[in-house]
């Protein structure tokens, strides 16, 4: 493989990377307000919320992502295909996400908030200094394995002409007629990505139990 070729593969890579992250940190604020909405005691909150989570949930990616496409324009909002590609992730990450924190935040100990209670926290002191702390701990691990699969996900979002990196091997294996080989690097580069991503949650995780003790 020559040095352009190369060259653009790592380009394409670096899109990726860029697009995937937006999406995933876009997704997890997203996420949030979600996660709140249904742990609302109020119904009028938590319908919303589940009807979101269910419908991102249950409809595949490769069709979220055709529908934003389309459906901007057909409303009169004109957008990149990049910004169609990161509306289309952040909203389908933003929903298990969701759910992960939810998961999180109803495993912390009853018997903690109890206490906190009693020794007079407020509900945001509570929030900021106990149910978020922990409940992140409790998630990480789903958030970090979310992050991997949106990153691999992104290879879907070529169908809006976004070229990323699944596509630049598409185009230079049938421009050069050597398919295993950019399908190789293209495997290898999704790789040390995605090792990345694990060692960062790695990372983080041991920060967590550090500051913890």
């Amino acid at each position: 493989m020559s040095q352009r070729l190369l060259e653009l593969m790592l380009l394409a890579a670096g899109r990726t990377l860029l697009i995937s992250t937006i999406s995933i940190l876009i997704g997890l604020a997203i996420g949030l307000v979600i996660c709140a909405a249904k742990l609302s005691p109020r119904l009028s909150l938590r319908i919303p919320g589940t009807i979101f989570v269910s419908f991102f949930r249950g409809v595949p990616l490769l069709v979220q992502l055709l529908l934003i496409y389309n459906l901007l324009p057909a409303i009169g909002i004109q957008v990149p295909s990049v910004v169609a590609a990161v509306i289309g992730l952040s909203l389908c990450t933003a929903a298990y996400q969701a759910e992960n924190l939810r998961g999180g935040f109803r495993s912390v100990p009853r018997g903690l908030l109890e206490a906190a209670d009693m020794v007079g926290l407020s509900p945001f002191q509570q929030l900021w200094r106990i149910r978020a702390p922990i409940a992140l701990r409790l998630t990480l691990p789903a958030l970090v394995n979310e992050a991997i699969l949106i990153l691999k996900a992104s290879s879907l979002i070529s169908v809006v002409g976004v070229i990323e990196l699944t596509r630049m091997a598409q185009n230079l294996a049938a421009s050069t007629y050597d398919p295993i080989l950019f399908y190789s690097v293209a495997g290898a580069i999704y790789l040390v990505m995605n090792w990345g991503v694990s060692g960062g949650g790695s990372l983080a995780e041991r920060m967590l139990r550090t500051s913890r003790a």
